[in-house]
C-alpha cells in the first residue's frame, strides 16, 4: 500500500509495555523510512509527561499498559492538551471495560483502533498513522462490533438509569431485604430515605406507570434486577421487552 508521507516526517511516540515488542515496533517503523521514533515508553503516565515535554506528530499505543492509565485514558489526556493528536491504538484485549472506555472517550477523528493480531506489521501501521494525521479515522470491524455490543448492553442495563445510592438500594432490594434492613445496612439516618429511593428506582424503570401497588412495583424491581434488563408490564400484567428492532415482544423469564 503506497503511503504519501515524506521520509522521516512522522515523528512518533511508541507506547508499549512489552520491552521487546516496543523495540521491534520502533525499529520496524523506522526501517520504512517514513517514521522517526521521538519517544518510546511503557506507561500512559510517562507518555503524557513526554508529550508535554516534546509533542510528537502522532502516537502508536497499546490499550493495555503498565501503570494505572490505559492507552485510551492516556490518549484522552494527551488530546486534552493537544486537541486531535493523531493516535493509533491497538490491543489484543477483549474486555468490555476497554470498549466502554473507548465509546465514552469521545474520540471522533484522527485515530485508528485495531486488533494487534490484525494490524501490527510496520507496512500496515504507517498507512494508519498517515490517515490519522490527515484527520481520518478507522476502527477494526471486529472492535467496532464489540463496541456496539457493549453499547447495546449498557443501554439495556437498568443500573445505567440509576444514581449510585439508588444502585446500592436496588441491589439490597433484590436480595429481599426490608426497608429497615436496607436503611441499617447503608447507614441511612432517616428510614424513610429507602422508601423515597425506591420511588426513584420505580420511576426510572417505568414501574410506576403500571404498578400502583408498592409491593407489586417492588417485586417487579427485583425481577428487573435478577434479569439484568429493563422489562415492562402491560395493563393485564403481562411482561414485555424491546427486541433489537425496537419492537415490543413478550418477555420470557430466565429458567433456573
Amino acid at each position: 500500500m503506497a503511503v504519501n508521507v515524506a521520509a522521516g516526517s512522522i515523528h512518533l511516540m511508541v507506547v508499549e509495555d512489552n520491552d521487546r515488542l516496543r523495540l521491534a515496533l520502533g525499529e520496524g517503523l523506522e526501517s520504512t523510512g517514513a517514521v522517526r521514533v521521538l519517544h518510546s515508553c511503557s506507561s500512559g503516565e510517562e507518555a503524557f509527561s513526554r508529550a508535554l515535554a516534546r509533542s510528537p506528530r502522532a502516537i502508536l499505543m497499546d490499550v493495555r499498559l503498565a501503570g494505572e492509565m490505559s492507552g485510551i485514558a492516556a490518549a484522552v489526556a494527551v488530546r486534552r492538551e493537544f486537541p486531535r493528536m493523531p493516535v493509533v491504538l491497538y490491543s489484543i484485549q477483549d474486555d468490555d471495560a476497554y470498549y466502554r472506555d473507548f465509546r465514552r472517550s469521545g474520540i471522533l477523528s484522527h485515530y485508528a483502533y485495531v486488533r494487534k493480531t490484525n494490524y501490527l506489521l510496520p507496512s500496515m501501521i504507517v498507512p494508519l498513522l498517515a490517515d490519522a494525521i490527515a484527520g481520518r479515522s478507522f476502527i477494526d470491524p471486529e472492535i467496532e462490533a464489540r463496541v456496539q455490543e457493549v453499547w447495546e448492553k449498557d443501554e439495556q442495563s437498568p443500573m445505567a438509569l440509576l444514581e449510585p445510592n439508588e444502585r446500592a438500594v436496588a441491589v439490597l432490594l433484590a436480595e429481599g431485604l426490608s426497608n429497615a434492613q436496607i436503611a441499617a445496612k447503608l447507614g441511612f439516618r432517616d428510614k424513610r430515605t429507602v422508601a423515597r429511593t425506591n420511588g426513584q428506582i420505580y420511576a426510572a424503570w417505568g414501574l410506576n406507570d403500571t404498578a400502583s401497588d408498592e409491593k407489586i412495583a417492588r417485586t417487579r424491581a427485583a425481577i428487573v434486577m435478577r434479569e439484568g434488563r429493563l422489562i415492562g408490564w402491560d395493563a393485564a400484567g403481562k411482561p414485555w421487552i424491546f427486541d433489537a428492532r425496537g419492537e415490543r415482544i413478550p418477555f420470557q423469564p430466565a429458567r433456573v
